[in-house]
């Protein structure tokens, strides 16, 4: 027996750093299963199948500004570092889409006053359990705690207020693609919302409790100080009988 991240790292002839980012980015798996801790004692015979990352995208970039499409599985702080900017915003390692890198201080607190002021116009594209047939509103208060395995969130009246509007899209078998509009946001605020209302995220792990090859959430559009960026749906999102074009 050896740990998991030593064994990788031999296999696919990397370090174990390497290894274990790998692992902890939820890109390792065996027999089927994605490994959970890069630690784990497994036998040396095991065989690991490595998910690829894609590699951001430019959507748009001016002298204030760089839009990226971000990959899921892909730390957002990463970008910082690739692009020598600083986030403006941040999406969850799971989730896809638009992120925001400013690159200078007047244009950041111009853009940090919209955010505050809920003038930013968001909008994801998620495939969820169960039928979303007609449109919904949900207004349920988040409350965060944060811990050393990181945050987590839940429906609470010791919350701060959040808002969350879903659109029907297309429904094929008993899975759903809609559109989602937040006004706020707070950390992981959709997936708190939908998870609640029994529309879990397909992919989930945190809140639906469900796997899958990744979590179908994507940031799609976003309007900042009269701009509009979109960020293409990726090209995974056409599963489970969806045909989803590049634009909706």
């Amino acid at each position: 027996m050896e740990k998991a991240y030593k064994l990788l790292a031999k296999q696919e002839n990397i370090s174990n750093n390497e290894a274990k980012d790998l692992i902890d980015a939820g890109l390792v798996s065996a027999k089927g299963q994605i490994l959970p801790v890069a630690r784990a004692e497994m036998s040396e015979n095991t065989k690991f199948s490595v998910q690829k990352v894609a590699k951001p995208a430019i959507v748009f970039e001016n002298d204030d500004i760089l839009v990226v499409n971000k990959p899921p599985f892909f730390v957002s702080e990463k970008l910082e570092k690739i692009f020598k900017f600083k986030l403006l915003n941040r999406l969850d390692k799971e989730t896809s889409g638009i992120v925001l890198l400013y690159k200078n201080e007047e244009f950041k607190e111009r853009a940090i006053k919209e955010f505050k002021n809920m003038r930013v116009k968001k909008t994801y594209i998620a495939i969820v359990q169960g039928i979303v047939s007609e449109e919904m509103e949900f207004y349920e208060p988040i409350l965060t705690i944060k811990g050393k395995t990181g945050a987590f969130s839940r429906i609470s009246p010791r919350g701060k207020s959040a808002i969350t509007r879903i659109f029907p899209l297309m429904i094929s078998g008993k899975k759903s693609l809609v559109k989602i509009e937040i006004d706020t946001g707070r950390t992981h605020q959709i997936r708190v919302h939908l998870s609640n209302a029994g529309f879990g995220i397909i992919g989930d792990e945190k809140y639906a409790k469900n796997s899958s090859k990744r979590m179908f959430l994507h940031a799609y559009e976003l309007e900042l100080l009269d701009l509009k960026f979109r960020a293409k749906i990726p090209n995974d999102f056409n599963v489970f009988g969806f045909e989803i074009g590049k634009e909706i």
